[in-house]
């Protein structure tokens, strides 16, 4: 979420440099104007849509659904995460707009949850990838790194998942702070020295990448395909369960690569532009922001589409969806019937106030 809104192209005769360097500023209020209109409306659907969906997950599995299976553990730690890291988005559309003005504390945390929470949904989607891969191979969890995949381990995975998250996030919660842009406005940006900065930035970056995107997806295409191959040897009878299996295979991978991939190919650009001063226009560093900006809200519908991908695909489970739906709708019309039942109560009881108080009165008016 650190977007960057004056750049400074530095002289490239020379390899040591500096701030004082830098004799170009790259103003990019077009940027500016173009993230404080287009992120405000995405994070805001982002996070209607998500946290409806993935809230529901959470509700099917706490009320109705019991964690049969690793997968279902799996489901329910990434539906968590994408809630965690959708509550960000609040902060980063306000941040759009007017510039981060909510203090260092919550530019730590926030930055942090970002990317913990972010790394760890994709980390989660390769498990439940190896998870799919080893429930259709009844010796696959007896070697190798199928015998930690067994549902008495499902605790361990997903801390190791978080774990190694958090491990991500941690630069952001000890470097991140706000500070003041050239164009005076505050942002909630890593600041590191100037020894460490290009390297330790393009490294970062570097590492989210390939743990957060190129791990996922070659587990993912490799489990993904050896499922789909062993579905294929399935006799000919079973031909339409079985192209239903493959045509939500296909729809799992192909969302994550449309999703991540973009936003991962930026993100690698822009490490290796920090850490080597690749671009020097100013047009080509906009663009890439803009890039940036587009690919990143891009990635994050991940977190709308993953209910569907992971949960409401399952039969069981949109009965389970539907039992909650039924179950909140009784508890809306007892709740309307007790409410009316009350009202009624408190009408006789006012007629009954009224009638007596009119006898008393005729009675009074009488003894007078």
């Amino acid at each position: 979420m650190e977007e960057e809104y004056e750049d400074y192209f530095h002289d490239n005769t020379s390899d040591n440099y500096s701030y004082d360097d830098y004799h170009t500023v790259c103003e990019k209020a077009d940027v500016r104007s173009f993230g404080g209109a287009f992120l405000p409306v995405v994070y805001s659907i982002s996070l209607i849509v998500g946290v409806a969906g993935n809230a529901m997950v959470v509700a099917v599995y706490a009320y109705y659904k019991r964690l049969r299976t690793m997968t279902d553990a799996f489901v329910v730690h990434l539906a968590v995460a994408d809630l965690l890291l959708l509550f960000t988005l609040p902060f980063w559309a306000v941040d759009a707009v007017q510039g981060w003005q909510v203090g260092v504390l919550l530019c730590k945390l926030v930055s942090a949850l970002y990317t913990i929470n972010f790394t760890c949904s994709m980390l989660l989607l390769a498990c439940i990838g190896v998870d799919r891969y080893l429930s259709i191979t009844p010796t696959g969890r007896d070697r190798g790194l199928g015998q930690l995949f067994r549902p008495k381990h499902c605790t361990k995975v997903c801390l190791l998942c978080w774990l190694a998250a958090f491990m991500l996030g941690v630069p952001d919660l000890v470097y991140s702070t706000v500070v003041s842009t050239v164009s005076g406005r505050m942002a909630c940006l890593a600041v590191y020295s100037n020894e460490m900065a290009p390297v330790a930035r393009a490294s970062l970056e570097v590492t989210e990448v390939l743990l957060g995107f190129l791990l996922p997806l070659t587990v993912m295409l490799v489990c993904y395909s050896r499922v789909v191959c062993t579905i294929e040897a399935l006799p000919l009878e079973r031909r339409g369960r079985k192209w239903k299996v493959i045509r939500v295979l296909l729809a799992v991978g192909g969302v994550f690569v449309v999703t991540q991939l973009p936003y991962n190919v930026v993100k690698f650009c822009r490490a290796m532009d920090s850490a080597y001063a690749l671009v020097t226009h100013c047009g080509v560093s906009k663009a890439l922001d803009r890039a940036a900006q587009v690919t990143e809200s891009l990635a994050l519908t991940h977190c709308c589409l993953n209910p569907v991908l992971y949960a409401f695909v399952g039969s069981s489970f949109r009965q389970h969806v539907l039992k909650l739906a039924k179950a909140f709708e009784e508890r809306r019309r007892r709740r309307n019937r007790r409410r009316t039942g009350s009202v009624q109560a408190e009408e006789q009881g006012v007629d009954i106030d009224l009638n007596s108080h009119a006898g008393s009165q005729e009675t009074s008016t009488f003894s007078i």
